[in-house]
């Protein structure tokens, strides 16, 4: 058997039974057995604020070091106002700091965005792209994964409602494993 390789699984939604953390239990439960996956929460980590640095909060070092010790992440956000929620923004910047000490730094990722709405939080997407970019985190290109009409793509035990779903689901998890190989 392969190595097992640890996911970080950084959810933008706050809310407990958000589609979008529901999408991410659901990827998490069809994926290869190589890929061990834990939700980091993200909620209490307080707005970034460099003042804090010199001590900073002891959510923020947990944050940073579970985000260092994994060997890729997988981020899975909604989209608000055609970008990523505030949370995941903040959760980004408490990761890339202090500066030249980014706990990102060449960790590969997955973005998935999940969405009720026909674009599957496109604009999320790709301004969660943007940001990977600067953090040096080589993002999977293929398959994308914009989840249009998520609350109809879930059934009511964290799984996919239909055959097609979770075969699109499984093929995303095959490739973020062999996109994680290649990255590590």
């Amino acid at each position: 058997m392969a190595d097992t390789l640890d996911v970080a699984v950084v959810v933008g939604s706050l809310r407990r039974e958000s589609f979008t953390r529901r999408f991410a239990q659901a990827l998490a439960s069809i994926a290869p057995p190589a890929l061990e996956l834990e939700a980091v929460p993200i909620g209490d980590l307080a707005l970034y604020n460099a003042d804090l640095e010199d001590s900073p909060p002891q959510p923020w070092v947990t944050f940073r070091e579970r985000i260092r010790r994994c060997d890729g992440v997988l981020f899975a956000t909604p989209e608000y106002n055609r970008s990523v929620p505030g949370v995941l923004k903040n959760a980004i910047d408490v990761g890339s700091r202090p500066y030249g000490k980014s706990a990102w730094d060449r960790k590969p990722a997955l973005v998935v965005s999940a969405s009720p709405g026909a674009i599957g939080g496109f604009g999320a997407n790709h301004h969660l792209r943007q940001s990977l970019v600067f953090l040096n985190m080589p993002a999977m290109q293929q398959p994308e994964a914009y989840i249009g009409g998520v609350d109809k793509l879930l059934d009511a035990n964290t799984g996919f409602a239909n055959d097609a779903t979770r075969k699109f689901a499984t093929s995303i998890m095959i490739a973020f494993e062999d996109w994680i190989r290649r990255h590590r």
